[in-house]
């Protein structure tokens, strides 16, 4: 999972990264509303970190900006600003959630879950195809009732295309996905983990490649 972490103060940055390293996310830091802007015109992220006081821009404004321009990133503000009317203007702007500091580490992690889970229509949910069952919080997959084993990044490229059956994931996406936080991975390893996959999906589902777009899993028609 990718995560913006919106924040000046380098001591809090650092906390909100090394607490949901340890939740398998990968982040990429920002330090104005501006830096962020850049960054997430760059690369898609599943969670952003929104400071209030910036340089600048402050994060309101940052975040008035991001819902005017119609984009629904889930978003979590953390700041020292915590009275209610703080807390209300962050809501009736577009913010998801409200934490204030100092915060808990188990609390900042219990909330960027539950604000994953509400935009992805909650993560432990079972995905049902024709001949295949995916358990997204079990990591499980079964085809035709029979479990298939997978390595950690095929099973993250299997988590992007199945969220979006039918959809078209780009490859820059499931570049992101399968990259190590400390550790970029190639382009062609998207393509090996894709033709891995589809090997050991078989017939149950098809990895179609759209060249220029990315990958799209489709379910087959009926017999």
């Amino acid at each position: 999972m990718r995560l913006l972490i919106v924040e000046d103060d380098d001591i809090v940055a650092d906390a909100v990264a090394r607490v949901l390293a340890g939740e398998h996310w990968a982040a990429t830091r920002a330090a104005s509303a501006e830096s962020a802007l850049a960054a997430l015109a760059a690369e898609e992220f599943d969670l952003a970190v929104v400071d209030v006081g910036l340089p600048g821009s402050d994060g309101l404004t940052l975040l008035r900006r991001l819902r005017g321009a119609g984009k629904t990133l889930p978003t979590l503000v953390l700041t020292a600003r915590c009275t209610l009317a703080d807390r209300v203007k962050a809501l009736d702007l577009g913010a998801d959630d409200f934490l204030g500091k100092p915060f808990e580490p188990a609390e900042l992690a219990a909330r960027c879950r539950a604000l994953v889970r509400r935009a992805h229509g909650a993560l432990d949910r079972v995905i049902k195809m024709r001949r295949m069952t995916v358990d997204l919080a079990g990591r499980r997959l079964q085809i035709d009732a029979t479990d298939v084993e997978l390595t950690a990044r095929e099973w993250l490229v299997l988590e992007c295309l199945v969220r979006r059956v039918g959809l078209i994931v780009s490859k820059e996406r499931l570049l992101q996905a399968v990259s190590a936080p400390d550790q970029d991975a190639s382009a062609n390893a998207v393509e090996v983990h894709v033709s891995r996959l589809r090997a050991k999906l078989g017939c149950a589902a098809t990895i179609r490649t759209l060249r220029g777009l990315g990958y799209r899993l489709e379910e087959p028609g009926p017999p």
